[in-house]
């Protein structure tokens, strides 16, 4: 497989309304979610993970899936992937109008066991299903692996295992299988080596990367990722996410940081610039002040190529 082959354009994956909001404390208004959704499509936003049609006990943040999948404004050419860990899930996300859906797993069995309560076999086999009923009903399904470069129970991850998931992923019809790094613990050299596994199995065109900022590795890992022909990569608006099964405090790069690293690269991200740039926020937004993590003081958001300001 040969490097430097940068995609002449880059497809943005924007997960902020779904695994940006699922770890904060105090519960989000739902119309506050629909409104950060309507707003990240205005940006020219043409992917956002808008829910998750998961147990309420589990993630209660998720509870109103179905009021903020019917709430939102869909734009034409615009798609809107909910999470559907299991098959009631799928059916709740399908009665809800879903087009679009993901599963989820993880290359390591410990944190399989604590995100799931399964091992990594057993969640395979809990997706299977899910996928068929899906493709059945004509929805495209995306998968996710966890922990693809470490875990915070078992350390390194062997970038075989992160190929054997991706390659049953591959096999059960997920059109695009994203590799997350959960706990940010990834260099360039680990995600070379780890894509260069994978795409082993499955075609590079399958593939996005998922990456967290925990040490500040995460633009230059999405860089290495780019060179190795990858053109999906996800992101999330502010740098909100983190997963709450994952021990060590991490971020997401946010949607204006990944914009920037790609721009300052002449690849198209996806996202018209301007207006992500100038998104306004209108006052029920002031509903999430305080949020852990959200740091939302004001009533504007002005995404900048060099930082988050708020006013």
């Amino acid at each position: 497989m040969s490097g430097m082959r940068l995609p002449k354009q880059v497809r943005i994956v924007e997960v902020g309304p779904r695994d940006g909001l699922q770890n904060e404390k105090i519960l989000v208004p739902s119309e506050v979610k629909i409104a950060l959704i309507d707003r990240l499509s205005a940006a020219g936003l043409q992917s956002i993970e808008a829910t998750s049609f998961v147990s309420p006990r589990w993630v209660p943040q998720m509870a109103d899936a179905a009021e903020v999948l019917a709430g939102i404004s869909r734009k034409a050419g615009v798609s809107y992937p909910v999470l559907t860990p299991n098959l009631k899930g799928f059916e709740a996300a399908l009665e809800a109008g879903a087009q679009e859906v993901a599963v989820f797993g993880a290359a390591s069995e410990s944190f399989s066991q604590k995100n799931i309560n399964c091992s990594v076999a057993e969640s395979l086999e809990r997706f299977a299903p899910v996928a068929r009923a899906a493709l059945e009903q004509g929805l495209k399904v995306r998968g996710y692996i966890s922990c693809v470069l470490g875990c915070p129970y078992e350390g390194q991850i062997a970038p075989e295992a992160v190929a054997d998931v991706a390659l049953r992923l591959h096999e059960m019809g997920c059109y695009e299988i994203s590799l997350g790094d959960t706990i940010g613990v990834g260099t360039p050299l680990k995600v070379r080596r780890m894509i260069e596994a994978v795409a082993a199995q499955v075609p590079t065109e399958r593939l996005a990367v998922h990456f967290h900022d925990t040490y500040g590795q995460a633009l230059a890992n999405i860089l290495a990722a780019l060179e190795l022909g990858v053109a999906v990569v996800d992101s999330s608006v502010a740098g909100l996410g983190g997963c709450p099964y994952a021990r060590r405090g991490q971020r997401r790069p946010a949607l204006h940081a990944r914009r920037h690293g790609h721009r300052n690269r002449r690849r198209p991200a996806g996202a018209h610039r301007r207006r992500a740039l100038h998104q306004r926020f209108p006052r029920p937004l002031l509903g999430l002040q305080g949020l852990p993590g959200l740091g939302l003081w004001g009533v504007t958001i002005r995404f900048t190529t060099k930082s988050l300001k708020m006013s």
